[in-house]
């Protein structure tokens, strides 16, 4: 590696470094108020961040996970229901299902989004199918238009895990809207990062929002007086205060990274897979997502020429330990896509010179080969 300076996949000091005055003042502001837990800081980012997406309600949990667990269980399906899911989404997806006592049922995905096919929806359907959780992977959002016609042709429960893709649209209705609820997670390297765990679920549906209130809060809105068997899953008075300031940027940052995005798309030598880019999506490009049969000696070469990548994920979730008898089956394309996927840097911190360096990187890649 010659001496130019690494550059990373992800720096979030990087990344959060416009923000930091604002963050510390927010954070001051909060110590002094005296009230840490379900606060003013709570109760405004939920109607903010329900108005940036066009949703009625928006009720803020501690993670993603609990944000789709608690979806799940709030839709009060029949006990051991099937739920359809994508067979390469991230493990999180699978485990809420199993967590609010359903089974998971695996429908393979496009080959060119990583996003669930609806083609396949009707073929892994069974007698006990009552619900559909979509993964918009990547930051690019599913095909919720045939989705949600299938879901309501065969009258099943719609969730949406929108951990990638906040701010992602389909003919421009935003994802997380199509169903009855749309699940996010702040996770500090999201889009919309917290600076630590951090979660929401929006919707429409305002019994549904009432019960995720109580279930969030040992299920109780009113101290002492419990109606469900809830859990403690609060978001943070400070990690609100935080996402408020940040949502301000939101839009901004996005353009940044659909930027980064395009030099990309129109340096990256023919050879690479890129990500498919349709007209009538917003792709927000949480992750740049590219394919190569030699992805581990590409990421490699990355490397050793002083650029850091990831691979989002290294195990598809029936080949992981934990689901040891309840996945299973054969996915090629899940698999195929597991074996290829490399994610190149892609966040607020990085610039465009950094990308188009990355670029040229790859490009020798193949004239070494």
């Amino acid at each position: 590696m010659n001496n130019m300076q690494m550059i990373e996949y992800e720096s979030l000091v990087l990344s959060n470094a416009a923000f930091m005055e604002d963050m510390e003042a927010a954070a001051a502001r909060v110590i002094q108020s005296g009230w840490y837990i379900m606060g003013k800081e709570v109760g405004s980012f939920e109607a903010e961040f329900a108005e940036f997406n066009g949703a009625k309600h928006c009720i803020g949990v501690a993670n993603g996970l609990d944000a789709l667990i608690l979806s799940i269980e709030a839709l009060d399906l029949p006990k051991g229901s099937d739920i359809l899911v994508a067979s390469n989404t991230y493990i999180a997806t699978i485990l809420a299902i199993l967590r609010a006592g359903h089974q998971p049922v695996l429908v393979e995905p496009e080959l060119t989004t990583f996003n669930m096919d609806p083609a396949l929806l009707s073929g892994a359907m069974t007698s006990k199918t009552r619900a559909i959780c979509v993964t918009h992977l990547f930051g690019k959002i599913c095909r919720m238009d045939a989705i949600t016609a299938f879901a309501n042709e065969h009258d099943l429960k719609l969730i949406e895990d929108c951990a990638q893709s906040h701010g992602a649209k389909l003919q421009g209705k935003m994802s997380g809207t199509f169903g009855n609820a749309g699940c996010f997670s702040f996770y500090p390297t999201k889009n919309l990062g917290a600076l630590g765990d951090a979660g929401a679920i929006i919707t429409d549906d305002d019994e549904l929002a009432d019960k995720l209130r109580h279930l969030r809060n040992y299920g109780s809105k009113q101290k002492y007086v419990n109606r469900y068997v809830g859990i403690n899953s609060r978001l943070d008075e400070l990690q609100a205060a935080f996402l408020r300031v940040k949502l301000k940027h939101l839009d901004v940052m996005t353009e940044h990274k659909r930027m980064l995005a395009t030099i990309y798309d129109e340096q990256l030598p023919a050879w690479v897979k890129k990500p498919l880019r349709r007209d009538d999506e917003f792709d927000v490009f949480h992750i740049y997502g590219i394919r190569h049969p030699s992805r581990d000696s590409l990421r490699q070469y990355l490397l050793d020429n002083g650029v850091k990548t990831e691979v989002h994920y290294p195990i598809p979730p029936h080949h992981q330990d934990a689901m040891k008898g309840i996945l299973t089956g054969v996915y090629p394309i899940a698999e195929e896509q597991h074996a290829t996927e490399l994610s190149l840097p892609i966040s607020n911190g990085h610039t465009a010179d950094d990308i188009r360096r990355v670029c040229d990187v790859i490009s020798d890649f193949e004239n070494i080969k």
